[in-house]
């Protein structure tokens, strides 16, 4: 996900770019060893377990696909649904049904079946369509949301600056003392404590979004209106012209989150 998703360098939207005699290919696909032991459960039986794994990162796709060895997912769990489509980089590509004891669920896993000299690496490899599977493990410990990235970094930061948040005209928060999150390829994301939000223009919406690194959150919206962008949260600058805007507000045990959508240009709204 860090190299290929938000401002990733393999994203349509990197900020930077390969300094290369040629052009390169607008599409730059890259797989590499797991170095794991990943495992895949279903219907409460294992159906996947190898060391062996590749990961690949494509342009645009938030979660990077493990690939299984078909020798190590259980043949008796697979069944050719007869299904084929086609990918626009790497050729045909097979659908399964997954199977295992009284349960079945069609188009869960897939294969490439036509792939380019260039990709051949990934011949005979299996990946599993991450919902429809029970869980995904690495060695001993189960994973959420999408295989770790190896490529994620995360910093978080106290701040000095005043953060305010608005809904319209109406201050959702403010404080004093916010943190925020640096995370690879992703804009800065603010944390303020729940004592300095006003906890009446806040309301729970049912979506709970899963986080592997921060597990499952619990997410609300603005009690005063609903809006495709969400709050703006305004830190008071120490040069002119310093905002961040932002799209979205969550809450968690102790802290109210707000993620930035975009980052303008001085004096740009």
């Amino acid at each position: 996900m860090g190299l290929s998703w938000q401002q990733g360098p393999l994203s349509a939207g990197a900020i930077g770019h390969f300094l290369t005699p040629e052009p390169l290919p607008q599409r730059l696909l890259f797989a590499e060893w797991l170095r794991r032991r990943m495992r895949v459960k279903f219907n409460d039986t294992w159906i996947a377990d190898s060391e062996n794994v590749i990961v690949l990162h494509e342009p645009g796709r938030y979660r990077d696909s493990p690939y299984f060895p078909r020798e190590d997912v259980d043949e008796t769990a697979l069944v050719p649904s007869g299904k084929i489509t086609h990918h626009k980089d790497l050729g045909d590509t097979a659908w399964y049904t997954v199977h295992a004891g009284d349960r079945a669920t069609e188009r869960a896993a897939w294969e490439f079946t036509s792939l380019p000299g260039h990709a051949a690496e990934l011949d005979g490899r299996i990946d599993f369509a991450w919902r429809a599977m029970d869980a995904f493990y690495e060695e001993a410990d189960r994973i959420l949301g999408h295989a770790a990235d190896a490529y994620h970094r995360i910093d978080i930061r106290n701040t000095d600056r005043t953060l305010e948040v608005r809904v319209d005209d109406t201050v959702v928060a403010r404080s004093e003392h916010p943190v925020v999150l640096y995370e690879s390829g992703f804009a800065p994301r603010w944390y303020v404590p729940r004592a300095d939000i006003d906890e009446k223009q806040l309301r729970p919406v049912e979506d709970r979004p899963s986080v592997p690194t921060r597990a499952c959150a619990t997410t609300t919206t603005s009690a005063t209106r609903t809006t495709p962008h969400g709050p703006t949260a305004t830190p008071t600058a120490r040069s002119p012209g310093s905002r961040t805007w932002c799209r979205s507000s969550r809450t968690g045990s102790r802290c109210f989150s707000t993620a930035s959508a975009w980052n303008p240009s001085p004096g740009s709204r």
